[in-house]
């Protein structure tokens, strides 16, 4: 296997550049450019050389096969952050035999290939990496540490038990079996079913913490929704105007709200028009506000509003600082900002406290057919009509779906894609 090597850091001036050799040349390597190998571990000031010319003065740590995040023999350079310097040190390092630069998440998938990480705790760092808010960074260090492939773990040695039971039947049925194994294992299959139904049922709120809510604000037009996208924005997202339908398409503001990712969208005026463009404004309106986590209706009268509103949906009397009302909303003078926005929150908040694990579609979809393959297991089982070898089998396939969620088989043709929205230090 090729030793690689890449910058680990961000690329571009800063204080210090972190540069990754790993593979079976790497203390070949640190040895020709720094004079010696540092004890494992242990952080080294050492000049590099190119032969007779300094590179610079770096700080040299060394990890041993086994002990890195690679799984494999790591050294990292530790060098002032010029592009300069990391360009002449990157040069150098090209020049050795068997030694070339990384691709795209290499790094991370050789510690999947040398069994450092599970393929949930890939996802979870490459989530790590794009964690823009409290709650994504705490969710995605979950699935790093391990959590789903914990569970996961727990969940495959309940069906193997549940197979080695009836498996012994099956060896010994024209012996005497001392006790029957019926009811021992539908109470294993039992468990290990409502262990993937509680985390498939948070499934939605994990997805939501890790892509985003959806805060749509509606109503009819020149109600206040752009001026009041714009106070939560703090700025001119928006266009306002006097004239009804200034709004044609759907403008999106991406906030941290409370440590979740929230992401505003103010909407057409929802009105019957006779203007083509401004038809079709609302027809994405409407669509994109049905599609919404919750959605803010903004009115000047009384009413319901829209037959799409849910339960939970927020309704405000608009434009507060022109009427006698004193517990609407003004986007102009900021009259019920604050309390709306500690009023999304919250009900947010309240939406992912149930969120499971699981925060990729690819593992919903594997522990729902895990979850099929035990209800057709269990009901066999109980019905007492099918050979065991069958039950055996519908059990197995449950098991091969918990191995492909944590990535033991049939995921070479997901690895590309996973792996290319890692950076080359990565």
């Amino acid at each position: 296997m090729d030793t690689i090597f890449a910058l680990s850091s961000a690329p571009g001036k800063a204080g210090v550049a972190v540069i990754r050799i790993s593979g079976p040349q790497a203390f070949y390597v640190c040895h020709a450019l720094a004079g010696a190998v540092p004890p494992a571990r242990q952080v080294s000031l050492r000049e590099l050389r190119n032969n007779d010319s300094l590179l610079d003065q770096a700080l040299v740590l060394t990890f041993e096969e086994g002990h890195s995040f690679t799984g494999e023999k790591v050294v990292e350079f530790h060098v002032h952050g010029s592009v300069a310097t990391v360009s002449a040190i990157c040069e150098c390092l090209g020049r050795f035999e068997g030694c070339r630069p990384a691709e795209n998440g290499e790094f991370t998938r050789r510690a999947l290939e040398n069994e450092r990480l599970d393929l949930t705790q890939v996802e979870g760092l490459a989530d790590l990496l794009e964690a823009e808010t409290e709650y994504q960074r705490l969710q995605a260090l979950k699935t790093f540490s391990g959590e789903l492939g914990l569970k996961c773990g727990s969940w495959r040695a309940g069906l193997i038990r549940a197979m080695a039971l009836l498996e012994v039947t099956i060896d010994f049925a024209d012996e005497d079996v001392p006790e029957d194994v019926t009811d021992e294992v539908a109470s294993l299959l039992e468990q290990v079913a409502q262990g993937l139904s509680q985390e498939i049922a948070g499934f939605g709120a994990a997805e939501r913490i890790r892509i985003g809510f959806e805060v749509a604000i509606i109503g009819a037009p020149n109600v206040g929704k752009s001026t009041l996208l714009n106070k939560l924005a703090g700025r001119e997202a928006a266009i306002t105007s006097q004239v009804a339908g200034t709004t044609r398409d759907v403008i999106e503001v991406r906030m941290d709200l409370f440590g979740l990712p929230v992401t505003f969208l103010d909407t057409a005026g929802l009105r019957e028009t006779d203007d083509v463009i401004e038809t079709m404004g609302i027809q994405r309106a409407v669509a994109r506000a049905k599609d919404a986590d919750l959605r803010v209706y903004l009115t000047e009268n009384e009413g319901v509003g829209p037959d799409f509103l849910d339960e939970g949906d927020i309704l405000l009397r608009a434009k507060s600082d022109l009427s006698e009302y004193e517990d609407g909303i003004s986007g102009l003078t900021g009259q019920g900002i604050a309390e709306l926005v500690e009023r999304i929150g919250t009900t947010l908040s309240q939406r992912s406290a149930n969120a499971g694990v699981a925060t990729h579609l690819r593992h919903k979809r594997a522990m729902e057919h895990g979850r099929e393959a035990l209800g057709h297991a269990r009901a066999k089982l109980l019905q007492g009509d099918y050979p065991y070898e069958i039950i055996v089998e519908e059990i197995r396939i449950a098991a091969h779906a918990l191995d492909s969620l944590v990535g033991r088989v049939e995921v070479e043709n997901l690895l590309d894609e996973i792996f290319s929205s890692f950076c080359l230090g990565k």
